[in-house]
C-alpha cells in the first residue's frame, strides 16, 4: 500500500475514532455536516481526504480542540497530490533550480485557482468534486516554494496555443496572464513563448520538467497521461537539457514575451 492512502487512512481512522466516541453513526455525523454518508465513509476510509475547511468544520461539531485541522495542517504537501506526481513534488519542494517546457496546459507552478479548478473540472472521466478541489488545493501549495527565503530559480518555456486555448472562459484566462506576468516579475524568474509557427522545434516529444536539487544533482521529469518517470541517469539528462537549451533558442525572447501577454490583455 502507497504511504499516500496510508497517512489519509490514518487521518480517516481518527476521524472514526472522534465521531465513535461522540456517540454519532457515520449517518447522524454526516447529517450534521450537511455532507452525503458516503463522503464520511471515504474519508474515514482514507479514499478521500480530509480538507483544511472540512477538518475545522469536523473539529466543532465534534469538540476536537483543532486537532483535525493541524493534523490536516501538517500533513506533507507530497501527501496531498496524486501518486503519480509525487516524484515531482518531493524534489520540486528543495530544488534550487526548475526549468519547465508545458505544451498542454500552463505550468501548475504559474496556474491560478480558477484556472487549475478548471484544468480538473475538464478531467475525463470526470473526477467527484470533493477529489477537485483536493487536487486544486495541493497544487496551489505547491507553488509555496516561491515564498522560501531562498526560493529556485525557475524558467518556463509555455507553447503559445495553450494561451490560446479559453480554458474555463475569457475573464480565467486573462486573470491567467496576469499571474504569469506577476509570478515571472522578480530575477530569479522568467519565462518564454514558444509560437505557434515555430514548427519543427526541439519540444515536439513532449513536456518536461528538469531540477537541480540543493546537491546539484540533475534530474528530468516526465508525466505521459498518469504515468510518471524520473530520469537521474546524466546522459540522459544532459540531452533533456540541451534540448531545452535549443527550446529557449527558438522560442520568443524573454521581453518578447513579456509583450506578447500584453497583447493577449489588449494593454498595446
Amino acid at each position: 500500500m502507497s504511504k499516500k492512502v496510508g497517512s489519509w487512512q490514518a487521518v480517516g481512522a481518527l476521524v472514526a475514532h472522534y465521531r465513535k466516541h461522540a456517540r454519532l453513526t457515520q449517518e447522524q455525523f454526516a447529517e450534521a455536516a450537511s455532507v452525503h454518508v458516503d463522503t464520511v465513509g471515504s474519508i474515514e476510509q482514507g479514499r478521500l481526504a480530509l480538507q483544511p475547511d472540512r477538518a475545522e468544520q469536523f473539529d466543532e461539531l465534534l469538540g476536537t480542540k483543532g486537532a483535525l485541522a493541524l493534523l490536516v495542517e501538517r500533513m506533507p504537501v507530497r501527501e496531498k497530490v496524486v501518486q503519480f506526481a509525487q516524484s515531482l513534488v518531493d524534489h520540486e519542494q528543495e530544488a534550487v533550480g526548475i526549468l519547465s517546457y508545458q505544451s498542454l496546459a500552463v505550468p501548475g507552478l504559474l496556474q491560478t485557482r480558477d484556472y487549475c479548478r478548471a484544468v480538473f473540472g475538464y478531467r475525463y472521466p470526470a473526477i467527484g468534486t470533493e477529489t477537485a478541489e483536493q487536487w486544486v488545493n495541493a497544487r496551489l501549495e505547491r507553488q509555496l516554494i516561491f515564498q522560501r527565503e531562498r526560493p529556485p530559480v525557475c524558467h518556463f518555456v509555455i507553447e503559445e496555443s495553450i494561451l490560446r486555448r479559453q480554458v474555463g472562459g475569457s475573464e480565467v484566462m486573462r486573470e491567467q496572464f496576469r499571474q504569469i506576468l506577476e509570478s515571472t516579475e522578480p530575477v530569479h524568474m522568467s519565462f518564454q513563448i514558444m509560437p505557434m509557427d515555430r514548427a519543427p522545434h526541439a519540444g515536439l516529444d513532449g513536456p518536461m520538467v528538469l531540477l537541480e536539487t540543493p546537491e546539484h544533482d540533475l534530474l528530468v521529469y516526465l508525466e505521459i497521461q498518469r504515468v510518471s518517470f524520473l530520469v537521474d541517469d546524466p546522459e540522459e539528462v544532459s540531452d533533456y537539457h540541451h534540448k531545452y537549451g535549443m527550446l529557449r533558442s527558438q522560442a520568443l525572447s524573454p521581453d518578447e514575451s513579456v509583450r506578447f501577454l500584453h497583447g493577449l490583455l489588449g494593454d498595446r
